[in-house]
């Protein structure tokens, strides 16, 4: 697949420059958020907790510090390449997770389902391997702020152009050195985004968003799978 040619071949660069540049000095240790989000949704448990598209394991330290045993699954095999120090992980499609039927108390994408164009796919997996009563946060890019309609060059002043809402997978972005360009981005609009989830088998617990100010660079959601 493309996706994970791409990864495969930015893995060093991605660890690397694009990580240490989202460090921040104070709070989480990242500019979005994502541990303070990971804390308030996931929360504090026990057992296995999924990471689907764990790339290099970086949220590992995070979930393991609330009480979780983090283990990951990938496709970009040099993603995992780093990924192996800090948690167990194994190479998988995240449209066919190599768990058994409701084996996982809890699972998480992290920064993941815009390098996903199979995402409903993958939720109906996610689903399969939870437990009944299960939990499933998904934090990621916000579908309404950014995408290759919206130009954030200006972080006070997004601009949003047409395409927002049509899904579809895309390089095209507004910078010309992000990630995006480099992998390309998969969009849904917010409600076909939410609709996944129901679709799915999921129950939709809470929302948050984080990053930036005065628009939101990122969406999360607390859901759990129905017993």
């Amino acid at each position: 697949m493309a996706v994970t040619a791409a990864y495969d071949e930015i893995a060093d660069w991605y660890e690397r420059e694009f990580l240490g540049a989202q460090q921040a000095p104070a709070g989480d240790g990242n500019p979005l958020g994502l541990g303070r989000l990971l804390d308030d949704l996931l929360g504090e448990g026990e057992g296995v907790c999924l990471e689907v598209g764990c790339g290099t394991g970086v949220h590992a330290a995070r979930v393991r510090e609330l009480g979780w045993t983090p283990v990951g699954v990938d496709l970009s095999s040099r993603m995992l390449h780093y990924a192996r120090g800090r948690l167990a992980v194994a190479r998988a499609d995240a449209e066919r997770l190599p768990l058994r039927d409701g084996s996982v108390p809890a699972a998480i994408a992290v920064m993941a389902h815009s390098d996903m164009p199979g995402y409903p796919a993958v939720l109906s997996e996610v689903v399969r391997v939870l437990r009944p009563g299960g939990v499933f946060v998904h934090i990621g890019i916000h579908p309404c702020y950014c995408g290759s309609f919206a130009d954030r060059r200006d972080p006070q002043a997004v601009v949003i152009s047409p395409g927002y809402l049509d899904s579809h997978w895309t390089k095209k972005s507004w910078n010309d050195h992000g990630l995006r360009v480099k992998v390309g981005a998969a969009h849904w609009p917010l409600p076909e985004l939410l609709n996944t989830f129901l679709d799915a088998g999921l129950t939709l617990e809470r929302f948050a968003e984080s990053g930036s100010s005065p628009t939101p660079i990122v969406l999360a959601v607390k859901a759990r799978k129905r017993a």
